[in-house]
């Protein structure tokens, strides 16, 4: 783990918190019979209403803001509002465990993009701990897992929204070094809100026609996974590089799993269990090793 100022709060804590919260995503889109699409919109923008009122602090940053740097938010908004679209239509092919699983895939892809791009690399040690980790994700979702059409989609498009996520991640990292993290979630997020807004208009999808139920799961999408979890992720990357972020992923499986288990009926073995106990070990060596340091630049 690296960085440059010391969190205010035990990051652990952060990081129990966000994992809890983002465990309650998948649930409430199970819930949800509105299209994806529209309940990724309403999230994101009723989040930004939300965040508004802290936002007139940040008015003489916003205007300082450079054309480079915009272009990296709104890159990085349109791949969150990629992952959300994707993942969340994956829920509606497949079950939790099996979704929630690939998504542990996401602290690989970042690893390897911030090699590729930031030239980070870290201990032998955080790797072994995120291929443990990984593994027994793997084993929570295993039997979940089948290459029968509508189920494999639902893998398929898990799997995508990871990469999309992993890029959101990177592009936070860098950004999140000189801009402030609420200013940096609020615009992120209201990119990826037009970005589904334009996708439901074009596919001629309702934006009004739902029951008062619907738009409660879209407020407790907003406030719960959102807010209480990728609000605190993107605070995070002040303290912590992408990587040590998006390996809080990796205990999304368990909450999901047991949540899934008990709101959803979805089944439950001890297999499972056992892994999720396997997974949080991993999750505590790469956390503990995760020491990053940079490849010297060739002299061009």
């Amino acid at each position: 783990m690296i960085t440059n100022k010391r969190s205010p709060f035990p990051l652990w804590i952060v990081f129990t918190a966000g994992i809890i919260a983002i465990s309650f995503s998948s649930i409430f889109v199970k819930l949800s019979s509105a299209p994806v699409s529209v309940s990724g919109m309403y999230r994101l923008f009723i989040t930004n209403l939300l965040m508004l009122p802290m936002m007139w602090k940040y008015i003489p940053k916003i205007k300082k803001l450079s054309r480079k740097d915009w272009l990296l938010l709104i890159g990085s908004g349109a791949a969150l509002g990629l992952h959300f679209l994707l993942w969340m239509a994956s829920l509606k092919y497949t079950s939790v465990a099996s979704s929630t699983v690939l998504l542990t895939l996401e602290p690989i892809f970042v690893l390897a993009g911030a090699f590729i791009v930031y030239r980070e690399r870290t201990t032998t040690a955080a790797v072994a701990g995120i291929c443990l980790a990984v593994l027994a994700a793997m084993m929570i979702g295993f039997k979940d897992f089948t290459v029968s059409g509508g189920a494999l989609l639902g893998d398929l498009l898990s799997l995508l929204g990871t990469a999309a996520v992993a890029v959101h991640m990177l592009l936070g990292q860098k950004l999140s070094k000189h801009i402030p993290s609420l200013l940096y979630s609020f615009v992120v997020f209201l990119v990826a809100g037009i970005c589904f807004a334009i996708y439901n208009g074009f596919n001629g999808y309702s934006f009004i026609d739902y029951s008062i139920n619907e738009y409660v799961l879209f407020l407790l999408l907003a406030i719960v996974p959102t807010v209480f979890g990728h609000v605190l992720f993107n605070w995070a990357l002040k303290y912590v590089n992408a990587a040590s972020v998006s390996s809080a992923v990796l205990g999304e499986p368990i909450g999901a799993t047991l949540l899934a288990w008990m709101i959803l009926g979805e089944s439950i073995n001890a297999i499972q269990v056992a892994a999720g106990l396997l997974l949080i070990f991993g999750v505590w060596i790469f956390i503990r090793n995760n020491h990053v340091r940079y490849e010297p630049q060739k002299a061009q």
